[in-house]
Formats: C-alpha cells, sequence, structure tokens
C-alpha cells in the first residue's frame, strides 16, 4: 500500500475498536430502557442461599485452575517464583483482565507484578503467551464440541442454521488438535508470526493445557447453570456463555459490560422471562467480577508492598562496589608497612 494507504489503515485499526463500542453501548442503553428492572429485582431476591452457595464454591475453584495456567509458563520458562505466588499473581491479574481488559490485567499488571518480584521480562512475555494459549486452546476444544454435539438454538433473526454450527464446531475441533499434534511430533518447536516466537511444549503438556482451559470454562458455564437451578440445561447455559465471550471480545468493551447480557437474553428468548435472564448474569457477575475485585484490589495493594521489600530486603544484602582508594584506605596495617617498606628508598 501506499504510506498515505497505510497511515488510514492504521489510523482505522486503532479508531474502529473504540467506534463499534461505543455503537454496542448506544444500542444497550437504549433495550436498558424497555427493561423491567423492579422485576429484575425481584428475581435476585428470589436466588436462594444455596444457590449463591454452590456458584461461591464452583467461582473459587474456577479462579483456582485459572490461576494454573501460569504454571505452565513456569514449567517451560524454568523461572524460580515459588508456586504460590506463582498462582497469587496470577489470580489477581485474572481478576483485573475480567474487570478492565486484558492489556490491564493481563498483559500490564502482570509484567509488573512479575518483574518486581524479580522475573525477567522476557520471561513474563512467554508466561503470559503461554496461559493465553492455554486458555483460548481450551475454549476452542470446548466451543468446538458444543456446537458440534449441542449447538444452541440462536434467533431466527441471526440467520445461522445448525448445519454452519456444527461445520464452524468441527473446524475448531481440528483446529486444537493440529496445535496438540504440533506440540506431540513436530521438529520445529518454536512458532513465528512477525515479530512474535511461541515455544511449543511437548504433547503431554499441550493435552493438559486443553484439559484445565477447557475446565476453567466449564467451571464458569456451571456457575450460571448453577444460578438457573436446572431451569436451563448445562449445554445450553454453557453456549451462551461462550458466544458472549467472543461477542466481549470483540466489542472491547470492558468487562463485556452489557454484551454479555444482551446474549444471554437473545439466546434464552422464549425460554425464561428476560427479567430471570437478567438476574441470574447479574448475580453470576457479581460472584466471578465484582466479588474477586473486591479481594484482589487489596491483594495487589499488599503483593506491591512485599515485592518492594524483598527488593530493598536484596538490595541491603548485596555490598556496595569499592573503589580501590577506599580499598587501600580501610587497611591501615598495609599502608603503614608500605611506609616502612619505602622509607629506605627515600
Amino acid at each position: 500500500m501506499s504510506p498515505g494507504a497505510q497511515r488510514a489503515w492504521r489510523w482505522f485499526k486503532r479508531l474502529a475498536p473504540w467506534a463499534l463500542a461505543a455503537a454496542v453501548l448506544l444500542l444497550l442503553a437504549q433495550q436498558a430502557r424497555a427493561v423491567d428492572w423492579a422485576a429484575v429485582w425481584t428475581a435476585l431476591q428470589g436466588l436462594s442461599a444455596t444457590r449463591i452457595a454452590a456458584a461461591l464454591g464452583l467461582a473459587v475453584v474456577g479462579y483456582v485452575v485459572y490461576a494454573g495456567f501460569d504454571l505452565v509458563g513456569r514449567h517451560l520458562t524454568g523461572h524460580k517464583l515459588s508456586v504460590p505466588r506463582t498462582l497469587g499473581t496470577a489470580a489477581i491479574c485474572y481478576v483485573f483482565n475480567l474487570n478492565f481488559g486484558a492489556l490491564v490485567g493481563g498483559f500490564a499488571m502482570r509484567l509488573r507484578l512479575y518483574t518486581r518480584w524479580g522475573v525477567a521480562a522476557p520471561t513474563v512475555a512467554k508466561v503470559i503467551a503461554m496461559s493465553m494459549v492455554t486458555n483460548w486452546l481450551g475454549y476452542v476444544w470446548l466451543a468446538g464440541a458444543v456446537l458440534l454435539w449441542s449447538p444452541p438454538q440462536l434467533p431466527v433473526a441471526w440467520s445461522v442454521s445448525d448445519t454452519v454450527l456444527r461445520g464452524v464446531g468441527v473446524a475448531m475441533i481440528g483446529l486444537a488438535v493440529v496445535y496438540v499434534a504440533m506440540c506431540a511430533w513436530s521438529k520445529r518447536r518454536t512458532l513465528r508470526w512477525r515479530n512474535h516466537e511461541l515455544a511449543l511444549p511437548g504433547g503431554k503438556l499441550a493435552l493438559l493445557q486443553a484439559i484445565t482451559g477447557a475446565t476453567s470454562w466449564m467451571l464458569m458455564g456451571a456457575i450460571i447453570w448453577v444460578l438457573f437451578a436446572g431451569e436451563v440445561a448445562y449445554p445450553v447455559a454453557l453456549g451462551a456463555l461462550l458466544i458472549a465471550a467472543v461477542a466481549g471480545v470483540l466489542t472491547h468493551v470492558p468487562a463485556g459490560l452489557g454484551v454479555v447480557e444482551a446474549v444471554f437474553v437473545a439466546v434464552l428468548a422464549g425460554r425464561l422471562p428476560t427479567s430471570e435472564v437478567l438476574a441470574v448474569v447479574l448475580a453470576y457477575r457479581a460472584i466471578y467480577y465484582l466479588l474477586p475485585l473486591a479481594i484482589a484490589v487489596p491483594a495487589y495493594v499488599w503483593s506491591e508492598a512485599s515485592a518492594r521489600r524483598v527488593g530493598a530486603a536484596r538490595a541491603a544484602a548485596v555490598p556496595p562496589p569499592r573503589s580501590m582508594f577506599t580499598a587501600a584506605s580501610s587497611s591501615p596495617a598495609s599502608s603503614s608497612s608500605s611506609s616502612k617498606k619505602a622509607a629506605p628508598g627515600l
């Protein structure tokens, strides 16, 4: 392309996501005016304590599983940060990732916390890359299976048939199989794209990535399914969640705010009243997004303070460099003996 076209394309790539996000938020605001929020509040109050407790338990397990993604990067890079500290750092960053987007939690905060603990920036980049691969590899496996065996009933206006959805499912499963096969048998152990490199793990570790990644998404789907109390089948709830996750990424709306709710309302239209669907999704957001954020903020502050103390202790343990003048003047015995030896020559 000509220089002018290249500049125009760069500006388009910068502005298009924000324009799309603004359009989506405008549409969501218009739809929100039509919602009976009093009925939503009544439905929220109707959620039993048992359902909420079960959802909280699943959320805890889900965060532990997701934090385990960083252990794959720890194994591959060999960095010496302890397992508990790695899990804690990953969990904190995951909360900020969910609520404020990947650039904040997935990249910037991970880089800051890991480097504060003494992990080199290139190593952190590899850990981030492997965590992303684990997450989306699990998504591809699971979404492909859902689309192939139990495609969600999408609204008629979307004009997507079950045959098309099953075809997409087969393609997604094939993509995941190719990745695992490359990890197991490829002689080329590094994938390169532009200036980026990705070291391939072994076949067993790739399978572990697929299992843990899929488990994380399945736990998120289980939280919503539990909150629906069996009124919606688990594959349906999971399928709606998987569609909502991609819609949130494409629209660049932080935390998928409003996007997740709109997708669930669209997918479950005709099955449940809109007020009940919104109540469940809002409860899911409170349990999996907001409550962990209330814990992660003080945990992040503590982690910063702890890393600062560790860094200060390391700096104090290293003696300052000594110049030859300091070394000479710090030994009076050697200076006096040398003066004695030098006296006859004078």
